[in-house]
């Protein structure tokens, strides 16, 4: 069990190894990340296990979401590593003179807390742990009390990797992930809910501790379908990304705005995408996953229940395996409820709106919360990059789904609602590590410039040169 003492016991025994410098070489993080590839490789079996057991994923898809796309994220950093911890070498100017090198250097922040979800409970605590370990950091990672069969084999991978004093697991609940929480750390990464999100920055705040959110959005993620686009391949892409998970991922469409004209082609090819991936009781699919808790499956069948009259198709459940079928809810107007929260579920509101006043949808969406993600579907490839110019949301994607989330090289994160700082690749580097400025002056030449006196005719001389030094 894990109480305040023993979770203050690691984090003095993760802040003496941080101290000693063992963690700050180059090649001492890269066999690190080598042995974390390798334990997540040698416990696949497990970890698929896990995943099947608290969210009744298959293993192609448990290994698309969790376990491959790990190893992806970490031959990226292990690739690049050495060119991204190199220190910056830069040109002092002439204001410095004559010193001539400025360097910076990018420093761990020391002993990090990450604190994961359920959803994707491999992918986010091992993921970030990986851009924890190339920035030279240790870690605490607090997993989530849902996905227990997920956080139980996490504790056992990590266990048989590394020290405490360098990793470890933290398991249980809210009142364990306070405990954590009221300790100084000098990082803490968050992925979960805004709600959750506001606590953990209020108390990292007591301690003055930078922190990295990834939140869902509080509104949603809106994906719209202009009326000239190609709804077979919408629907096609939109049926695969709403069951993946059951519709629990913080970038998943939310609810959908689809042009009047076509509305009712689109729910009829959405229905048929959905049939042909899953068939026609979803439910009844053994690919198809659960909801985390029966909670949450409740939640779910509730609200689906406000909307009975409105469920055009889906929303059957199993009361067993804690399944519900994606449930279509039609028509839906773009200022009632279900369109105002994050639902993190099957069920999918479509709001129908005429295709020439699609502005107004786009300034109703940008007064609410900035969501996590945002999705267009159109021909008009111009005026999709247009709008995705000019709305404020973490990523997204013009006629595809998802993908931006596994683009080598690119941030991802949120902003305002659904978050702050942003990671994977280069970026997640950054956000576990303080770019350190440091100029290196000489002790001959100085010019006395920046030194009193300054008045009298005999310093006049001073302001000149340095207007012409700070032009």
């Amino acid at each position: 069990m894990w109480n305040e003492q023993r979770i203050q016991n690691v984090l003095e025994a993760q802040r003496r190894f941080f101290r000693s410098g063992k963690t700050l070489p180059v090649d001492f993080r890269l066999r690190q990340l080598a042995r974390l590839k390798a334990a997540v490789q040698a416990h696949e079996e497990e970890l698929l296990a896990a995943l099947h057991e608290d969210l009744g994923r298959c293993p192609e898809e448990a290994y698309l979401c969790d376990i491959g796309a790990l190893i992806v994220e970490i031959n990226e950093i292990m690739a690049n590593l050495k060119k991204w911890a190199k220190p910056e070498r830069h040109f002092s100017g002439m204001l410095c003179f004559p010193s001539r090198t400025t360097m910076v250097y990018k420093m761990p922040y020391g002993v990090s807390l990450i604190i994961s979800p359920f959803n994707f409970p491999i992918l986010l605590s091992l993921g970030v742990l990986a851009a924890s370990i190339a920035g030279g950091n240790t870690a605490v990672i607090k997993a989530s009390s849902k996905s227990s069969a997920c956080t139980q084999a996490i504790a056992t991978l990590i266990a048989d990797t590394f020290p405490e004093k360098y990793a470890v697991v933290v398991d249980g609940g809210h009142d364990v992930a306070d405990l954590c929480l009221a300790q100084p750390f000098d990082k803490i990464f968050y992925t979960g809910s805004p709600a959750v999100g506001k606590h953990v920055m209020a108390e990292a705040a007591k301690n003055l501790t930078p922190v990295t959110l990834e939140l869902g959005g509080e509104n949603g993620n809106w994906c719209i379908i202009r009326k000239d686009a190609d709804l077979k391949d919408a629907a096609r892409k939109i049926a695969f990304f709403k069951m993946l998970n059951a519709g629990q991922i913080c970038i998943n469409i939310n609810q959908i705005a689809v042009a009047e004209e076509v509305a009712e082609e689109f729910l009829d090819e959405l229905q048929k995408a959905i049939a042909k991936q899953m068939g026609e009781h979803p439910e009844a699919n053994p690919e198809y996953p659960r909801m985390i808790t029966r909670a949450a499956f409740e939640k779910c069948l509730a609200a689906k229940e406000t909307y009975a009259d409105r469920v055009v198709f889906g929303g059957d459940a199993d009361e067993e395996s804690l399944k519900i079928a994606p449930a279509v809810i039609y028509p839906v107007k773009i200022d009632e409820e279900i369109v105002q929260r994050e639902l993190f579920s099957p069920l999918l509101p479509v709001v129908p709106y005429p295709d020439d006043q699609v502005d107004s949808v786009l300034r109703t969406i940008a007064q609410r919360e900035h969501a996590l993600a945002f999705y267009l579907f159109t021909k008009d490839v111009r005026w999709a990059k247009k709008v995705m110019s000019t709305q404020q949301f973490g990523g997204g994607c013009i006629n595809e789904v998802c993908l931006h989330l596994m683009v080598k090289g690119v941030p991802f994160g949120g902003v305002g609602h659904s978050g702050m700082g942003c990671y994977h690749g280069v970026w997640g580097f950054r956000e576990f590590t303080h770019p350190q400025t440091v100029l290196v002056g000489e002790t001959r030449g100085n010019l006395p410039l920046r030194e009193h006196p300054f008045g009298g005719r005999k310093n006049a001389y001073k302001m000149k040169i340095l207007k012409v030094f700070e032009r």
